[in-house]
């Protein structure tokens, strides 16, 4: 478990690959890697694959869902400060028919819906991924 982009760079570099911080963050933020709570490291990196369908990952973030509204096209989906990009790759990976992608600030996941969605297939998404999360709606 990696749990810095320095800590990254190190491995990378006793592998033989020199790399720099800046290249590294855009390298990862290309790969969909999101940095995802972890009880005992605080923080780690997670490729998509990974976070996908999860029920572990999911239980656990999805009690970090704080509210879930709707305006137009536009979802906003609250979290507890710190993990709405843990929660936003999940979303994305779903590839759902109703959600055409996600925004994620430090609190705040953004779920931008297709014009022809409906916001209870997206709701219904959301609770096959985040089972939890049926208690804040």
């Amino acid at each position: 478990m990696i749990g810095s982009q320095e800590e990254l760079i190190a491995r990378l570099d006793e592998c033989g690959i020199k790399i720099t911080q800046s290249t590294l963050s855009r390298d990862l933020k290309y790969m969909n890697v999101a940095k995802v709570p972890h009880k005992n490291k605080g923080y780690i990196y997670v490729l998509p694959n990974t976070a996908q369908h999860e029920t572990t990952v999911s239980s656990n973030i999805s009690d970090n869902i704080t509210s879930l509204t709707f305006s137009g096209n536009l979802g906003v989906l609250k979290t507890k400060s710190g993990y709405a990009s843990a929660i936003s790759v999940p979303i994305d990976n779903i590839d759902h028919p109703a959600i055409l992608g996600t925004i994620a600030g430090d609190n705040t996941v953004l779920i931008i819906l297709r014009e022809e969605a409906n916001r209870n297939q997206v709701v219904e998404a959301l609770l096959h991924i985040f089972p939890m999360m049926s208690n804040v709606l």
